[in-house]
């Protein structure tokens, strides 16, 4: 078989290309997330008046409470929209969770540190274990947010160059890593803090007290982040493998560069000075807390409602900051405590379109919760899955589904989340499925097929890079790499969760999965 053969897409191949060719159309379509925030605002609004016109209405399974749809356009309507639109941003879950972790994660970011780790941790690994070493690190690295795509993209092709192995299936195995695991990892991220307050605002739909924290899905997200990386070694190795066998390498020589990603013996020691830090702080906490008596305790003497478990996001944010300036410090990038504030401000800076975001999301999901619309789909909703008696795995698949589809179009999953967690949370929860366990599973879909997306700008980064190896690569050539990857990814992964909630292992810290 030729070159030309195996380049040429099949059949099913072209259909495949088709059809996403159409998602992309679509998703063109779609305005940015801040004007689509702002129609599905108006929709909510012109739907309160139609359902309080209708006298639609539910009754409450908690306390028998008659909730009635509520217009927007009354007089405390308007007070909601206009007179409080200022809180609705402010008292937005994600917002201060996101910018307080943040002001830490930018000093980690621009000392150096965060592009060091995902460096160390691929540069200076036995060949036998590069595979399953950079799909962990880049399943981890989206604690490092763009700065992963940046740097373990090229890293991950040029170091399987230099093992040997092609270059090519580095840059997949990579890529693949960053998007298809993004929501696993074996550290808590940003993301972590804008899933949980967005899942503890709908959850709160249906019990106002409750609060889901960063940590609500750690045990899974980082035993994910191992099975994941197993799984894409296991794909890479037995398939692609032998998909990139007749793909020659016939783009620009890039072999020169990976002297420059290698670390040096400043950056090895600053990694080091830091990650001592970063132990001390933590054993200086658990100690603090080892003492029934200890003000760190929660109200009752526990741990789990203990300050350092409710406020786990500060605490996520000064780690990261202890180990930023460590850092900067071993390699020069810090000097003085001068050097600290700009960094934090910077990271605030890079949040600005994520702020404007949040403004009109705020304000939608501040009129889907006083209207009583989401409260009123929920429970008739529940009722008739619960009458239908649908068990609680169809459930899971059939959320999986509509969210992979969903996130073909909306790639952003703060974003996605915003939209669909206050009707499918409180629907699950009705149905005693906890808040926690539909956000594991939003996890699962929200990632798995953001490497297929054509609606990603990353797709478009990695087929960019991916024709400095091979110039007549196309999307059809990235998409035969990173399909095969994208459906074990959500098959397994999906399986992986369904044997997690059947053994009843706890997701987080106190969290039960069921």
């Amino acid at each position: 078989m030729t070159t030309s053969e195996t380049m040429r897409p099949k059949r099913s191949m072209r259909v495949l290309l088709g059809v996403l060719q159409a998602v992309e159309r679509a998703g063109n379509k779609l305005p940015h997330p801040f004007w689509l925030f702002t129609i599905m605002a108006g929709i909510v609004i012109a739907l309160s008046v139609l359902l309080q016109a209708l006298g639609a209405f539910a009754i409450s399974p908690a306390d028998g409470e008659r909730i009635e749809a509520r217009s927007l356009l009354s007089a405390e309507g308007v007070q909601v929209i206009v007179g409080d639109a200022i809180d609705n941003f402010a008292t937005f879950p994600p917002l201060a969770l996101i910018i307080a972790v943040m002001l830490g994660v930018s000093v980690a970011e621009r000392s150096g540190l965060l592009n060091a780790m995902l460096r160390g941790s691929v540069t200076r690994v036995p060949a036998r274990w590069l595979t399953f070493v950079l799909a962990l690190a880049g399943i981890t690295g989206s604690v490092a947010s763009d700065a992963a795509y940046v740097v373990l993209i090229p890293l991950g092709a040029l170091v399987f160059k230099a093992v040997g192995r092609s270059p090519i299936l580095g840059l997949v195995v990579a890529f693949a890593s960053i998007s298809a695991g993004y929501d696993a990892s074996l550290l808590i991220t940003p993301t972590d803090a804008i899933l949980a307050g967005l899942t503890t605002s709908a959850a709160q739909f249906i019990d106002p007290g409750y609060v889901v924290t960063p940590l609500s899905n750690y045990f899974f997200s980082a035993a994910s982040a191992v099975f994941l990386a197993a799984l894409i070694t296991v794909v890479t190795e037995f398939v692609l493998t032998r998909r990139t066998a007749g793909m020659v390498a016939d783009g620009e020589d890039a072999e020169n560069e990976l002297g420059a990603m290698e670390l040096s013996a400043d950056e090895r020691r600053g990694l080091r000075n830091a990650g001592l830090v970063v132990l001390a702080a933590i054993a200086v906490i658990a100690l603090a807390l080892a003492p029934s008596g200890s003000p760190l305790r929660g109200p009752e003497g526990g741990i789990l409602d203990s300050p350092v478990i409710t406020g786990v996001a500060y605490v996520l944010g000064i780690l990261f900051l202890l180990a930023g300036v460590v850092y900067g410090r071993a390699v020069g990038t810090i000097r003085a405590p001068r050097d600290v504030p700009p960094a934090m401000a910077a990271g605030v800076r890079d949040l600005a379109p994520v702020i404007v975001l949040f403004f009109a999301a705020s304000q939608f999901l501040a009129y889907f919760k006083w209207t009583g619309i989401g409260e009123i789909i929920a429970i008739r909703g529940a009722d008739l899955l619960d009458a239908a008696g649908v068990h609680p795995v169809a459930l899971f698949v059939g959320f999986l589904v509509v969210v992979a589809i969903m996130n073909l179009l909306i790639t952003s999953g703060s974003a996605q989340w915003t939209l669909i967690a206050p009707i499918f949370v409180p629907m699950f929860m009705l149905l005693e499925v906890p808040p926690e366990t539909t956000q594991a599973l939003f996890r699962i879909a929200d990632s798995t097929t953001n490497v297929i997306s054509p609606m990603s700008p990353y797709f478009v980064m990695a087929l960019g890079l991916l024709q400095r190896y091979r110039k007549d690569a196309g999307i059809g050539t990235l998409m035969s790499l990173t399909l095969p990857l994208s459906i074990t990814l959500l098959i397994g992964w999906s399986l992986f969760f369904i044997a997690w909630w059947a053994l009843g292992i706890p997701l987080g810290p106190g969290v039960p999965v069921r």
